[in-house]
């Protein structure tokens, strides 16, 4: 596996902590079942190296990470939501939030393993992907993840912080 640094990684969290990203992905997230790391991934791929993903790619990379993301991370995602009422509990809350900090960490790497998975998957892959310009690339790979999705996300709903934010990273550290 990669080392934590490692630029996909990097870029994830430079552009989730952009203005309105978090809000966006989380909504994605909870409405209709998106992937936040693959959404993440597909707007790397667009943003860092113009590439677009063909469908049978993001078919590739959602069935590589899926067990993992089911298993492991909404597990994770699951416990320290459900932690979260109990650290406010004067009888048990500081051992709760204690624990639930613990749990987030946890929920943490596992993302950071997830994103390790799709990195190094795609770096066998990418060179045969075809290329757009950037702005092009992010959105036409987000709206196959929505479409692979189901109708639920539409085009009319692109995350346009999470656009706006991968593009100015690669452009100021990608590239």
């Amino acid at each position: 596996m990669s080392e934590p640094g490692s630029r996909f990684w990097s870029f994830s969290l430079a552009v989730y902590s952009g203005s309105g990203v978090q809000a966006e992905c989380l909504d994605l997230q909870d409405r209709y079942g998106i992937d936040v790391n693959l959404l993440l991934f597909c707007a790397y791929i667009g943003a860092a190296y113009g590439a677009v993903l063909p469908d049978t790619a993001l078919h590739e990379a959602r069935d590589l990470v899926d067990a993992w993301h089911q298993e492991i991370v909404r597990k994770l995602r699951d416990a320290r939501r459900a932690l979260k009422p109990a650290a406010a509990a004067s009888h048990i809350g500081a051992s709760a939030a204690e624990l639930r900090s613990t749990v987030k960490a946890a929920e943490l790497e596992a993302e950071r393993i997830e994103q390790t998975m799709l990195e190094e998957w795609s770096a066998e892959r990418l060179k045969a992907w075809p290329r757009a310009e950037p702005e092009t690339a992010v959105a036409a790979n987000i709206q196959n993840l929505f479409a692979l999705n189901g109708d639920a996300a539409r085009p009319s709903e692109m995350p346009t912080h999470l656009v706006a934010a991968a593009l100015f990273a690669a452009r100021t550290w990608c590239g």
